[in-house]
């Protein structure tokens, strides 16, 4: 059976957070919390206001290779949506191979960010976690190659920002459904779900795994573990 992911395991997860300088300014941290599917990660930064507004840095390298032990990977494609209140994007993957790594955030709006794992042969398969994301606290989720993501918009025009390992490619890109009762996602009471054609009348979890559709966990790693060696280095180089 899918079991939703226990709320002890989260409370033990952000219990388990650091703090992570950034290139010895001890001012500027990032909060890192492990979420329940294996090798997805939320960042909380620092948040610096005054009478003029404010300053973050919504990602920090420090940060993520504390969590991941490798520096982000080299960024082929990056996107926005906006969102209507009740929107509900997802559960979205990409077919692996190729597959994509995430990292995404909300700078607009308020919204419901929920990670699946549907990797096959995953310690972690099944479950899920999530995270509000939205102006006032700057939360990222970073999305390891294979998992499946899904956004509820929790007000009217929300943003999200999208930065991805790979090219959107569409015939690439495939949909489980949200609503499949064996995952019981989180989504929020008082809100009728708003989803595309696609999105409605995607397969769920287990009529996806019969069809052979789903990512790998081994073959996900391997894919993540090719993205250390993708980043380019010498001079010049950012």
């Amino acid at each position: 059976m899918v079991r939703r992911q226990e709320t002890v395991g989260t409370t033990r997860a952000r219990r388990g957070a650091f703090t992570a300088g950034s290139r010895g300014r001890p001012e500027v941290g990032m909060q890192v919390r492990r979420l329940a599917v294996d090798g997805a990660y939320a960042f909380s930064p620092q948040v610096f206001r005054d009478d003029r507004g404010l300053v973050v840095s919504h990602f920090q390298e420090d940060a993520l290779v504390g969590a991941i032990g490798r520096p982000l990977f080299p960024v082929a494609h990056a996107s926005h949506s906006t969102s209507r209140r009740g929107t509900v994007r997802g559960i979205h993957f990409t077919a692996t191979p190729p597959g994509t790594a995430k990292y995404v955030y909300c700078p607009r709006g308020r919204t419901l960010d929920i990670v699946v794992d549907i990797r096959v042969g995953s310690p972690t398969f099944g479950r899920w976690d999530s995270e509000v994301l939205d102006p006032e606290g700057f939360r990222a989720v970073y999305l390891p190659i294979g998992v499946g993501h899904a956004a509820v918009a929790l007000e009217d025009h929300t943003i999200m920002h999208y930065m991805w390992s790979g090219p959107y490619v569409a015939e690439q890109e495939m949909a489980l459904a949200a609503l499949d009762p064996a995952l019981a996602l989180p989504l929020p009471g008082g809100i009728e779900p708003v989803l595309s054609p696609r999105d409605s009348a995607a397969p769920t979890l287990a009529e996806a795994g019969a069809r052979g559709i789903l990512p790998r966990y081994d073959e996900c790693r391997k894919l993540e573990e090719a993205l250390a060696g993708a980043r380019p280095t010498g001079p010049g180089t950012l």
